[in-house]
């Protein structure tokens, strides 16, 4: 099967084809319908599990070797325990031990602790990754070393590439904090505790085989299971999965920088006089430090106008929770957890409530809940004219970053970009971005220090906004004034072979990104 390309829906030149499977290019926001039925595992029978319920083995190896680990086989890990993460490091220990090659490897997301398996990818134990190739794994990619093209997901991508048997896992890695021998799991005890697990649900639910890995073995019953145990083949207790210290960060804090402030007021004060943030709105922001300032900033726009919000989606941190707990906001839906007040927090308050990709972001499912989110706030590498953002691959080309939850978040009401104009002297909003993450028709405003652009789609926002105090600016005007402080910005040097493909939410090819020429 040859690849041959295709123009899609952007415009962007994307292959019919990737590690021969037959791919469908990006036909437009909600124009493509998927057909036939969900993927499902073999079924099972219980004859074949023990009848004390007892599924552990002595360890990591014995339970590869009972799953039946083979040469080009795929296998999958998720990223709970982020750059702490000690277990996807000796899950590939294990598989070279075991003389096996050609490994595809689908991560829900890599850390730079991962570079570790950039040897298992130099000698063909690894053929391939379909994650997102953060740092050291996605320079790898860039410079064309990985024997497969690389595959980028969302994560309610990832989850919906499951579903539908995209990707066929045949032997899932779940790690957790706290387990019982019958594979019932949670993040919320233990030394490797990471709150929740949502990013594994599609991976227990349907890979083939399912191992549970914990180095905290509790007696039956593992209360609350997050993960349910008839979906596991085998466990295992290890004596350590997890670096706690680099699991949760102890260190999520406001920026401090004025500029980073600054752009954060911004985002407030257009949040507050467009009438997005009223009682019982509904919001979403990450755990940068821009992020974080913005939440607080909401937070004083609604003790001054005595108001709460109905929900605020997580990934949580301990601002968040000050906000729960202040009564500022009904509940948390969390999908991973930042630090160690949101573990208390999911743990203890039945308000702070444990999501996954499948309810929040899966586009294959009957409806998500990203559109029903008010407001979100959300960073990006680069954005253009036409409101086309990039969060993962930089002008240099380089593919450094994942998708995460970014693409899913776009369906939410109003879509927020603050952004600064340039960094390093090298503009961010640009003619057109390196590689296109998520269409321009999805994203509604880019607040930056010198300037608000709203998207001319948003009539609803301009009006609202006539005779307002805030900088309203075009996108080209501060293309423009970028490009006068910094210069206009050097198309990276890039070669004609495809080294990964960015996946949309519905599975469909948005764009791809091509090898950097050293």
């Amino acid at each position: 099967m040859s690849a041959k390309l295709i123009k899609n829906a952007l415009g962007r030149m994307v292959p019919d084809e990737i590690n021969g499977q037959k791919q469908v290019p990006f036909k437009g926001v909600g124009k493509y319908r998927p057909t036939g039925r969900k993927h499902a595992p073999k079924i099972a029978s219980c004859a074949d599990y023990p009848e004390d319920g007892n599924k552990q083995v002595k360890n990591l190896e014995e339970a590869l070797k009972k799953c039946g680990l083979k040469d080009g086989m795929t296998i999958s890990t998720h990223h709970h325990f982020r750059n702490g993460d000690l277990l996807a490091n000796m899950l590939f220990d294990t598989v070279k031990k075991m003389g096996v090659k050609n490994i595809r490897w689908v991560p829900s997301a890599s850390f730079p602790c991962h570079e570790h398996l950039l040897q298992y990818l130099e000698d063909g134990t690894i053929h391939h990754i379909e994650g997102s190739m953060n740092g050291p794994l996605g320079r790898f990619t860039s410079l064309g070393k990985m024997r497969g093209t690389g595959i980028l997901r969302s994560h309610g991508g990832r989850y919906q590439g499951i579903q539908d048997g995209d990707v066929e896992i045949d032997i899932a890695l779940i790690g957790a904090g706290c387990a019982d021998s019958f594979g019932n799991a949670n993040g919320l005890y233990g030394d490797s505790a990471t709150g929740l697990l949502g990013f594994a649900l599609a991976d227990s639910q349907y890979a083939d085989k399912v191992i549970v890995a914990t180095d905290n073995m509790v007696e039956f019953p593992c209360i609350p299971w997050q993960i349910q145990g008839n979906y596991v083949d085998y466990t295992v207790e290890m004596d350590k999965i997890g670096i706690p210290e680099k699991i949760i960060s102890g260190t999520t804090r406001i920026t401090k920088s004025p500029d980073r402030l600054y752009l954060a007021e911004l985002t407030a004060k257009f949040c507050e006089q467009t009438g997005i943030i009223h009682e019982g709105f509904s919001f979403q922001s990450g755990a940068g430090g821009t992020s974080l300032a913005v939440g607080e900033y909401f937070a004083n726009i609604m003790r001054k106008k005595g108001i709460k919000a109905r929900f605020a989606r997580g990934g949580s941190n301990k601002y968040l929770v000050n906000m729960l707990e202040e009564g500022l906001v009904d509940y948390i839906l969390d999908g991973q957890t930042f630090d160690l007040e949101g573990v208390r927090s999911m743990r203890d308050n039945p308000s702070h409530v444990w999501t996954s990709p499948f309810t929040s972001y899966n586009y294959h499912g009957k409806g998500n809940f990203a559109g029903i989110v008010d407001v979100v706030v959300l960073g990006a590498t680069e954005v253009d004219v036409n409101f086309n953002a990039n969060v993962v691959t930089h002008s240099d080309g380089y593919l450094l970053h994942g998708l995460g939850g970014w693409q899913n978040c776009l369906f939410s009401k109003t879509v927020v970009l603050p952004l600064p104009l340039f960094r390093d002297r090298i503009p961010v909003v640009v003619d057109e971005v390196t590689t296109i993450s998520g269409p321009g028709e999805l994203i509604d405003v880019v607040v930056t220090e010198r300037g608000i652009a709203i998207n001319p789609r948003r009539k609803d926002l301009i009006e609202k906004l006539k005779g307002s105090d805030l900088p309203i600016r075009s996108i080209q005007d501060l293309k423009e004034e970028a490009e006068q402080i910094c210069g206009k910005p050097k198309k990276p040097e890039l070669a004609d072979d495809i080294v990964a493909a960015i996946k949309w939410v519905d599975g469909t090819i948005i764009d791809v990104v091509r090898r950097v020429k050293e």
